[in-house]
Order: structure tokens, then sequence, then C-alpha cells
């Protein structure tokens, strides 16, 4: 037991006094200005020749490259944190619009760095890569190098990086202003109150059936509501993204997401197929749950009901040393990082009004610390979730001293260190139960994960890909956006609901997100291709974590193939691997059936 009690709200003073209002921030907006300004300078000031002075140059420029965005990416995390603890912040979201100024020029010089490498003859690379302090940074560089000779021309794609900030992000943004002012109405204790949609989700976790049913009513009302602002948001911002690809000749819509992803589309296809092969199981899993509930079959509030009336709890001081202890079983360096991020106040918890829904873990590169934000009300679900963005802060935390070329790594191996870690906290919940109860409810959450990244996951990835074929041809109504995305939730269900959410679409910020494309099928890579690794974790016992280590410092430096080809020794083209990590989330289906046989 730890002598330590745990706050459960974030410190942001250590990094910029004052919040919004912070003159330290402001300051640091303006040095941010002054670096990117110096590193286009020195890109402008680059001519190439195709002889040993270029690795000289390149390595000076790659210095004033790490500054900038270090301290980009610094202003970025903090605008994030003040916009999720406080959706009524309007300073917050003012600075937002300038820090999206901001890295429009930063991307601007970017392009005409990268434009620059191309100019570069394959000779010349070679030469400027046996550098011994290139060397390190070869498949970054070369990647960087290959992805501009798709570009349009520097000057075209500057126009671009332009008109990005009031033509594509700030629809991203007006998408967050508009859900800061969405109320959801709720009846509690005979009292009205007006919960925010992040209070409001919550809600969905609830044991009482009439409780989730009452607020996904009010839930689609609310969104129902702003339906007409957020499909026109979503059709403008869609329409930019396309327009953009039609320059660049990218006729698939997967080209840009696959690429940021650093992974074939074989694997892909590979892994939706093995899991759409497997869902009977989950489909079972989905009609016993609906039995168990004296229901016919389950409605979409349903999907994250704990099973039966036993609801366990834990504080937020309980779940905190509960994830302490459990990281501790598998290395000494993940739990110590826990306990740093506990004690220094990393983590943004408090269950109170006017925070954004859902939950994060950014990056302060400059400081070297992560922050986390989530609501936390003491369900098994939160604490899961409090393990997996601890998962994505270890992450960054076991990067330090990587180059910061060699530290931006992609969503999808991204989402595999917070799963893995998130895995470790529920399978340490299952075996701890205190009876056969207690087991079955924490097993359910278990699998409603994995019913959320095989099939929620799945029926975004179907809407997505479908709604960007529509959108080709022309703006999408609310109507159709509401058909396909009910079509995409019966394709991926297996039509196993009652009830379905066809507003989903404009429920879910993922699609809103102008930073990564397709925010939706790393999430699934991440989770199996976790559950790869976490089984060799098991078979090896504690001194794996050094492996895992080694894993995660490779992320950003390899494609994902090269990486599960490197630390784990398989193919993720071939169906072998996936069906593996598939078998693994139906072990937990088949005891839970079991256990609730009868």
């Amino acid at each position: 037991m730890t002598a330590v009690t745990y706050s459960d709200i974030w410190d942001l003073d250590v990094f910029f006094k004052g919040g919004s209002d912070s003159s330290d921030f402001k300051n640091h907006l303006k040095h941010t200005e002054e670096s990117i300004k110096q590193f286009d300078l020195r890109v402008n000031d680059w001519t190439p020749q195709n002889s040993p002075e270029d690795s000289k140059y390149l390595k000076e420029l790659l210095e004033y490259f790490e500054a900038a965005a270090k301290k980009l990416r610094q202003a970025g995390a903090f605008i994030s944190c003040l916009q999720a603890q406080n959706t009524a912040d309007q300073n917050a979201y003012t600075l937002d619009a300038l820090v999206t100024s901001l890295r429009a020029s930063f991307n601007t010089a970017i392009g005409a760095f990268e434009n620059l490498l191309t100019t570069i003859t394959d000779e010349g690379w070679e030469q400027i890569l046996a550098d011994e302090k290139l060397k390190n940074l070869s498949f970054v560089l070369t990647e960087r190098r290959e992805r501009a000779k798709e570009m349009l021309s520097k000057e075209e794609e500057a126009i671009i990086n332009s008109l990005e900030v009031d033509g594509y992000h700030s629809w991203g943004q007006l998408y967050d202003l508009i859900v800061s002012k969405i109320k959801v109405p709720f009846i509690e204790n005979g009292k009205e109150q007006k919960l925010s949609v992040g209070q409001a989700f919550n809600k969905f976790s609830s044991p009482d059936r009439e409780v989730r049913a009452a607020i996904f009513k009010n839930w689609e009302q609310a969104w129902g509501e702003q339906a007409d602002f957020l499909g026109k948001t979503l059709n403008h911002l869609s329409g930019f993204r396309l327009t953009v690809y039609d320059k660049r000749g990218w006729e698939n819509v997967l080209t840009e997401p696959l690429k940021i992803n650093r992974m074939k589309q074989e694997t892909l296809e590979t892994m939706w197929a093995v899991i759409s092969e497997n869902k009977q199981k989950l489909v079972d899993y989905l009609e016993r749950k609906a039995k168990l509930l004296g229901l016919k079959k389950l409605s979409w509030f349903d999907l994250d009901a704990p099973y039966g009336n036993t609801e366990s709890k834990m504080s937020y001081q309980e779940g905190a040393e509960f994830i302490e202890q459990n990281f501790a079983k598998f290395g000494e360096k993940m739990a110590a990082f826990a306990k740093k991020a506990f004690e220094d106040q990393w983590i943004e918890a408090a269950d109170r009004p006017g925070k954004a829904p859902g939950g994060f873990c950014t990056f302060f590169p400059e400081s070297e610390q992560s922050r986390i934000f989530m609501t936390y009300s003491g369900t098994p679900s939160n604490v899961s979730t409090l393990a997996h963005e601890l998962g994505h802060g270890f992450h960054t935390y076991s990067m330090r001293g990587v180059h910061h070329l060699n530290r931006m790594y992609a969503m999808n191996v991204a989402e595999t260190a917070s799963t893995f870690a998130e895995m470790i906290v529920a399978d340490a919940s299952v075996k701890n139960a205190k009876n056969e109860v207690e087991k079955l409810v924490l097993l359910d959450d278990k699998i409603q994960r994995t019913v959320a990244l095989l099939m929620n996951i799945h029926a975004r990835f179907l809407f997505e890909t479908r709604f960007y074929e529509e959108r080709k041809l022309g703006p999408v109504s609310v109507e159709s956006l509401n058909e396909l995305m009910l079509q995409a939730q019966k394709d991926a269900y297996c039509n196993a609901l009652e009830e379905y959410h066809p507003l989903f679409w404009a429920s879910k910020l993922h699609f809103f997100i102008t930073g990564v494309p397709f925010y939706n099928f790393p999430y699934t890579f991440g989770y199996l291709f976790s559950l790869g690794i976490y089984a060799q974790a098991l078979e090896e016992g504690k001194g794996y974590e050094e492996k895992y280590i080694a894993l995660l410092r490779d992320t950003a430096s390899m494609t994902v193939e090269d990486l599960a080809q490197k630390h784990l020794q398989v193919n993720l083209t071939q169906k072998d691997f996936w069906q593996k990590a598939v078998g693994i989330c139906l072990d937990d289906i088949d005891e839970f059936l079991t256990l609730t046989e009868g």
C-alpha cells in the first residue's frame, strides 16, 4: 500500500502557469514561430550539391527541425489539455487556431525540405546515409523522400497547407465547438440535470437498463438536433481531403492512412478477413448476454452494460495501486513509470461537468512528460482505460534519447502499447476476482472491449470507406449518412442487435479528426498486434520487458511488417498470426459461455 494519496487532477502549471491566460505560453508561441522561421530559412538556403557537404548541412538542418517540432508539439499538447479539461474555455479555442496556423507554416517548410530531398541523386542519397549520424535516420528520411516524390510541386503543396487552416482543420475545430455546447438532459433522483456528452456517455455502463435506455433516447435526440450542422461539417472536411487526394492522383482513400501507419493494404485486408471469419463466436456472446439480461436481443445501449446487477467499483486510489501492482509483475520499469505518473500528477481523472468525452494521452517533448485525460467513475472499464492511457505514456517514456524523427510512430503501433498495458490489468482483474459473479462481471467487461475492437471499429471502417465513395459523387445528406451508418453497424455486428445508433457518425469524434485520416482500423490492428506480443510475454515471463522496450523503440523506424518480423518472427500478410491473436480473444468468450451455461 502506497503512503502517497494520489490526486485525480493533473498539473499543467509545470509547463505554463495560468492556463489559457498564460503569458508564459504566449511567449512559447512566439519562440515556436521564430523556431519555425529559422528552420524555413535554413531549408531555403540549401541547394543540394550531391557532395559530402550535403551530409553536413542536412545534420544541421535536422537540428533546426527537431527544435521547431518539439516546440510545436509542446504547444499542441498544452492546448489539447486545456480544451479537454474545460470545453467552455474559449481562450483555448483561440489559441488552438494560432497553433493550427503555426503547424501549417511548419508543414509548408517540411514540404519544401522533403522536396529538396527528391533533387538528390540516388547515388548521392546513398553517400549521405553512409554518414554515421544519419544512418540511424535512414528509414524515416528515405520514407519522407519517397513520399515527396508522390506529392504535387512545392508551391502547390504550400498552397494546400495554407488553405488547410481555414478550409480543413477549421471544420474539425468547429466540430469540437458544437460538441462543447451539447447538453444531454437526464432525470436523476427526480431532478433534471444537463449532462455534458462525456458525463452522459458514462451512463451507458449503468447496470440499470432503464437508465441506459433513457440516456440513449436523449443522446440520440441531442445529436439529432445538431445533425444538420455536423453533417455539413463532415461533408466539407471530407470534401477538402478528397480534393487534395484527387490533385495528387490518389484514387484509393486508404493511400494516405496506410502510408501514415506504415502498413500494406494486404496486411489490413488479411486482418479484416480473419476477423470476419471468426465473428460467429462474438455473435454467440451477444446472444448469451441478451439472454442473461432477459432480452431477445441486445440494443446498442446494452453493449457496455455490466453483467447482472453486480458492479465492481474501485476508487481512483485503489485503481492506481492495482495498476502499479500488476505492471510490476510484468516489469519494474513499467511499474516505476506508472508510479511517477500518479505521484507527479500527470493524470486528469476527476468526474466533473464541463470536461470533454473520452480519454487520451499526450506528450510534452521539451519537458519529457506525458499527460493523461479521462473521466474516472470507478468502473472496471475506467481502470482499463487508465491502464490503456498509461501504456501510451510508457511508449513515449521508453523512447527517451531517441531522435525526434525516430519517435514519430504511427497510430497503429501506438495502440499496440496502450492495449498491451490494458491487457495486463484486465487479465489480472479476472484472475483476482473474489467470486464467480465478480469474475463474470470482469470477464464480460474484457469481452466488451473485444466486441468494440472487432465489431464497433469494423462498423466505423465500413462506414467511412463507403461514405468516402459516395462523397466523391457529391455531398451526402444526413439521411444518407444515417443509412450508411445503420448498414455498416448491421454488417459489422452480423445483425445481432435489436436497435442501432444511426447517428454514431455524428457522436464519434474520430470521424472529424483532421490530423489522422481513418482514425479506426489502427485501433483493431494495435489490439490484435498487442495480443501477439502479450502471448510471447506470458511465455517468457518477467524478463520480457527489455525485449518489449526494444520493440517500442523501433516502432517509428520501420514498417509494421518489418517490426513484426524482427521482434515476433511473424508475417503480417498471412492469416496465421491474426488467427492466433483472434483466438486469444475467443478463449475469453468460451470461458464466459461455459460459466453462464444453463
